[in-house]
C-alpha cells in the first residue's frame, strides 16, 4: 500500500524506459501497483517486452455482493496479466486460509491470468523447525489440488514471513534449501518435468546488495520484491543481477 497515482504512474514509466533500452528475453519483469493504478500503469508499461503488471490480490467470485472486492474480470479489464496471492500480510493481517487461496487460484486460472502464489513460514515456525511442514501443507491445500495444466500456468514465490519488512534476509543457502524443497513437492506431485520448469521466486527483504547471491543458487528463479521495488533504481539494479546470472 504505497505510492499516490501520479507516482504510481510515473514509477512504471520509469522502469519502462530502462527496461525497453536494456532488454532481455530471459528475464520477465512484474509490477504490482495498487488497485486504483494499475490501468495506468498498465498503458505506461505497453509494449515493452517482458514487462507485465500484477494485481496484489483478488475476490475468487467474478462478480456479486462483495463490497470492496476486487473480481479477476476487473482486472483483466485493466491490463494486468498476473496477480499475488497467499501473501503473508493476508494471511495474517486479513485471516486468508489455503481454502480461500485455492478458490483464488482456480478463479484466476479460469480468467486467463497467471497466479503467483505465495507460500513460507514465520519466524516461530522456522525455530521450531516447522518450516518445511508449513510450506508443504500450504502447498498441498493449494497448488496440489490441482492437474497439471493447472499447475504448469503457476509461480511460486517462497517469503519467509520473518524476513519480510524486517531487514533479516535468508542466506542463500537458507532460499536455495526451502525452493528445492518447494521443487521436490511439484516433482512429486507433478513429475520431474513440471518441477524443472516451475518458477519459484525468492520473497524477503531482497535488494541490490544480496540479490545476485540469492540468484547464483540453482532453484531460485527470481524475486518477490517489495520495499526495493519503490525505487526504480534499486529494482532495476536487482534485474540487472539477474541478467548477469544468466549471461554468465
Amino acid at each position: 500500500m504505497n505510492k499516490n497515482a501520479a507516482d504510481a504512474a510515473a514509477l512504471a514509466q520509469e522502469l519502462a524506459v530502462q527496461i525497453r533500452m536494456t532488454p532481455h528475453e530471459g528475464v520477465d519483469t512484474i509490477i504490482a501497483p495498487a488497485y486504483p493504478f494499475l490501468q495506468q500503469c498498465a498503458r505506461n508499461v505497453n509494449g515493452v517486452p517482458g514487462l507485465h503488471v500484477s494485481a496484489q490480490n483478488c475476490h475468487w467470485e467474478n462478480e456479486g455482493a462483495f463490497t470492496g472486492e476486487i473480481s479477476v474480470p476487473m482486472i483483466v479489464s485493466t491490463g494486468a496479466t498476473h496477480v499475488i496471492i497467499g501473501h503473508s500480510e493476508r494471511r495474517a493481517l486479513f485471516g486468508e486460509t489455503d481454502a480461500m487461496i485455492l478458490a483464488k487460484l482456480k478463479a484466476i486460472l479460469a480468467g486467463g491470468l497467471t497466479p503467483i502464489l505465495c507460500v513460507g513460514e514465520t519466524l516461530e515456525q522456522r525455530k521450531n523447525h516447522q518450516q518445511t511442514v508449513v510450506v508443504a501443507e500450504q502447498l498441498e491445500n493449494t497448488i496440489c489440488k490441482l492437474n497439471y495444466s493447472q499447475e504448469e500456468k503457476i509461480i511460486i514465490a517462497y517469503e519467509p514471513v520473518w524476513a519480510i519488512g524486517t531487514g533479516l534476509t535468508a542466506t542463500p543457502e537458507q532460499a536455495q534449501e526451502m525452493h528445492l524443497v518447494i521443487r521436490n513437492i511439484i516433482a512429486n506431485h507433478f513429475g520431474h518435468a513440471h518441477a524443472d520448469n516451475q518458477t519459484i521466486l525468492y520473497g524477503g527483504s531482497c535488494n541490490p546488495g544480496n540479490a545476485a547471491s540469492l540468484f547464483a543458487c540453482s532453484d531460485v528463479d527470481g524475486a518477490l520484491i517489495g520495499g526495493a521495488s519503490l525505487k526504480s533504481n534499486d529494482f532495476i539494479a536487482i534485474r540487472n543481477s539477474m541478467i548477469a546470472i544468466l549471461v554468465h
